[in-house]
């Protein structure tokens, strides 16, 4: 049997921004005996956890769960709303809206890119003005969607969603709104009705404490209607005969049952410990991890505090500095496993991921073997990451989560 749990003796830090480290309480629901997906028990957690998924994505309209991942739901996303041929405006804020890209062309979609000049187009959000600008460009409105990535995983932004929507709308443009927020559910404030969004897409493997293997999409009356009327030939992915079955709490095709017990204990924890609290925890540990990196005296690949990611922070290295060959000292020094760079900033940056199940102490220990690796690395470090995190959760406390 192939064994994977190497790891001698503790708990190994999985502290990539996700996926993210699965607690006990949810293993423990995943465990439990599968059963008949037609029968009645399956029918009362299909209804609970499509009402549970409604409040966490903060909607009262349907929410799609596939068994699937995030790159799925990028593609029932599209494929559902858009036509082979159709002009759509992408935001590239990060390697995944630079991939969202990528899977929108290979289905026949006419991509737009807006970004700004070189690597600022990765240490930036989106910039609302410039979606604007080209909307109001598009007098024949040939533009059917803008699409955009809520917190961008490769890079540690989180961009102003609410913005993007007012944009379309002062430019007075009927396209639809896509936002991909797979890194950001559950670990940052979204708000699907209140932004007016069309269509938004999510995984289960970041904030909402699960393996990989399910996606969402949450959607918008204007996005049914769309799909209704036209979108690209599709079975799996579509929407109408599961937004069906789905009233009665079951699915068209076979789902992941196990994996939806485990999204329903996941929904009770964060409901129980309530969304804002979640959100502000998330925060904290944002601020505290961000105070490391600032004393160690190391860029922060976000440029713009006022998008700073509570879900991780990428922490850039100095020229001649391979960030890879860090991390793998790191990961056989300390047993910490941290996010590589990707894309543009491949090798130039690690990230550390703050998200999901863990706690001050887990963050700290995280910043001590970042500070150890950085130094055995030969780095050059300002002053100690570790007093800095610190000295920001003793003078920033935080109530213990409810268990």
């Amino acid at each position: 049997m192939l064994s994977t749990n190497f790891h001698p003796t503790g708990r190994h830090f999985l502290q990539i921004p996700g996926p993210s480290p699965v607690p006990d309480r949810i293993l423990r629901a995943i465990s439990s005996p599968t059963i008949d997906h037609r029968g009645p028990e399956f029918g009362a957690l299909g209804l609970k956890v499509l009402a549970d998924v409604q409040k966490i994505f903060k909607t009262r309209h349907p929410v799609m769960i596939y068994p699937a991942s995030g790159t799925g739901a990028w593609e029932a996303a599209l494929s559902n709303v858009l036509q082979a041929g159709d002009h759509v405006l992408m935001y590239e804020t990060g390697h995944f809206a630079f991939l969202w890209n990528k899977l929108a062309q290979q289905l026949g979609l006419k991509s737009e890119v807006l970004s700004l000049p070189g690597l600022q187009g990765w240490r930036n959000g989106v910039q609302a003005d410039l979606i604007e600008q080209r909307l109001k460009g598009d007098t024949g409105h040939s533009i059917q969607a803008v699409c955009v990535v809520h917190n961008e995983t490769s890079t540690g932004v989180t961009s102003d969603i609410a913005a993007v929507r007012r944009a379309i709308d002062a430019a007075k443009h009927p396209a639809l709104l896509l936002v991909d927020t797979i890194s950001g559910l559950a670990s940052a404030d979204y708000r699907h009705d209140e932004w007016g969004v069309d269509v938004t897409i999510s995984g289960s493997q970041k904030g909402l404490m699960l393996p990989p293997g399910i996606g969402f999409n949450a959607l918008s009356p204007r996005a049914i209607e769309a799909s209704q009327q036209g979108g690209m030939p599709r079975s799996y992915w579509a929407w109408g005969e599961m937004i069906e079955m789905n009233k009665n709490g079951y699915w068209p095709s076979t789902p992941n049952t196990n994996l939806l017990y485990g999204l329903s204990e996941a929904c009770d924890m964060l409901l129980a410990e309530g969304l804002d609290t979640v959100f502000a925890r998330h925060q904290r540990w944002a601020a505290g991890v961000r105070a490391a990196v600032k004393a160690w005296g190391l860029p922060i690949q976000c440029a713009d505090p006022g998008v700073y990611s509570p879900i991780l922070t990428g922490v850039m290295t100095p020229e001649g500095i391979d960030a890879d060959a860090v991390r793998k000292v790191i990961h056989q020094r300390f047993d910490c496993s941290l996010g590589t760079g990707l894309g543009k900033v491949k090798g130039r940056m690690f990230r550390i991921g703050h998200l999901g199940d863990s706690n001050d102490l887990t963050l700290i220990a995280t910043v001590a073997g970042c500070e150890m690796g950085l130094k055995l690395s030969g780095v050059a470090l300002q002053g100690s990451g570790v007093q800095a995190i610190m000295d920001h959760f003793s003078s920033h406390p935080g109530g213990l989560a409810k268990a």
